[in-house]
């Protein structure tokens, strides 16, 4: 029977595989027919900052507590053939909702409201699969967006502290997954295996990009139809020649973001809007360390419309009007890990990973004239924990984490008030029954 750090090595290293190279080997083994499962975490956090970040001298300092379920997510698995597979997961987060606006075209387009409550209810992926040959495979219908390290590699044993990293999830949608067609495969052997993807998906809708979080809130979802007006194309390839090795690029572009407006005419007379994006991420691992890094930097062409126009946005709409919205955004990140069992040579003792994480984050790196950019927005975050693995499917995290509000520098002081929080979780991933 293998020890279990060597089968929490195989967990990990299955979970990561990401949705080209290891979907399809997933998708053809392991299960005959069905499988269900799915994953979920729970986080309680000690800080030391209000909830106001953007006054004279930033977040004031105070001391609060949060507990929270971030997500609790469903996934079943159904093979109709052996070539034909769907695939569905269902995410609840922070304890479910019930929300639904409507555009009341008889009313002049006003937005209407049916109900609210807190959190989100969200189908997260619901798509066939036709797998062909291990090169070029075809995916329709509601998939993850395979840009930046996050939303690639999401579930929670892929990341080592509580929360996922801020440095992607403040400016890019997380978990991000829309609507289209997609096409994978793995091709070449040995020091020159790639996985590939490409996707046609539901672009980004500028009526959602804002101050503190970019393009993050132009993903669409509010509404029972998505504007396909100017979609958006990604594409992700990945190296895997080396063993323990996948590094990464991932790209992204939406034509016109203003075409998918919820108004159509609301951008129209101001030209387009396109958004461009780039990533790079790594990840290397082998049975004493894990080291990752990922570099995310995007482009917001005639974002002067996008401000002047959504400053005017009906106070109704569930978008934040938060202004201005930046033309650049530059985010990255480090971290590293070591399996302190087998760094320290000490046999059947528990997975414990020790850890520590650097990232920088700005949303509005650089911003058009004659807007100015809020520094307030500009961080450098260290953070350092521990995550055990009780089970090889369920990690038990607790970390210290350190923000500075309004400097690049990784070891300097912000000009505001610095946040600091210590935080502890629980998360779990698994396939519950396989027929």
């Amino acid at each position: 029977m293998k020890g279990k750090s060597e089968i929490t090595g195989m967990l990990l290293m299955l979970v990561a595989a990401g949705p080209a190279m290891a979907q399809e080997a997933a998708d053809t083994a392991g299960y005959s027919r069905f499988r269900f499962g799915g994953y979920g975490e729970i986080v309680a956090s000690f800080k030391d900052y209000g909830i106001n970040r953007f006054q004279k001298n930033g977040a004031t300092k105070e001391r609060r507590n949060t507990i929270a379920i971030p997500r609790f997510v469903l996934a079943i698995d159904y093979k109709f053939t052996p070539k034909w597979i769907l695939g569905a997961e269902i995410e609840f987060e922070a304890g479910g909702t019930g929300v639904a606006y409507e555009l009341e075209n008889s009313e002049n387009g006003e937005y209407e409201t049916e109900v609210e409550k807190g959190g989100e209810v969200a189908l997260e992926q619901f798509h066939i699969t036709r797998l062909i040959v291990p090169g070029f495979n075809v995916r329709a219908g509601h998939m993850i967006v395979p840009f930046g390290l996050t939303n690639t590699h999401h579930e929670p044993v892929n990341f080592f502290g509580t929360v996922r990293p801020e440095s992607e999830t403040v400016m890019l949608p997380s978990t991000w997954h829309e609507t289209g067609l997609a096409f994978f495969g793995t091709v070449g052997r040995g020091h020159a295996t790639f996985d590939w993807q490409a996707m046609v998906v539901a672009g980004l809708n500028a009526n959602g990009f804002d101050r503190d979080t970019w393009i993050a809130g132009g993903k669409q979802g509010f509404f029972e139809t998505d504007n396909f007006t100017s979609p958006g194309y990604v594409a992700r390839v990945d190296y895997r020649g080396v063993k323990g090795l996948r590094a990464g690029v991932s790209m992204y572009y939406c034509h016109d973001a203003g075409a998918n407006s919820d108004k159509s005419q609301t951008y129209a007379a101001d030209g387009r809007i396109p958004v461009a994006m780039a990533s790079f991420d790594a990840q290397y691992r082998n049975r004493y360390v894990t080291l990752r890094g990922d570099v995310v930097y995007g482009h917001v062409g005639n974002t002067e419309s996008v401000n002047g126009k959504n400053n005017k946005l009906p106070g109704a709409s569930p978008y934040s009007r938060l202004l201005p919205v930046a033309k650049n955004a530059l985010s990255y990140g480090v971290e590293a890990g070591f399996n302190l069992g087998n760094v320290a040579g000490i046999k059947r003792m528990p997975v414990i990973y020790p850890f520590v994480r650097y990232e920088y984050f700005n949303p509005q790196k650089s911003v058009a004239t004659p807007a100015t950019a809020d520094r307030r927005l500009e961080v450098s975050k260290w953070s350092a924990g521990v995550n055990w693995y009780a089970l090889p499917n369920l990690v038990v995290k607790a970390d210290y984490s350190n923000r500075q509000i309004g400097t690049s520098n990784p070891f300097g002081s912000g000009r505001y008030n610095s946040e600091n929080e210590v935080s502890v979780g629980i998360a779990y991933i698994g396939w519950f029954i396989k027929k």
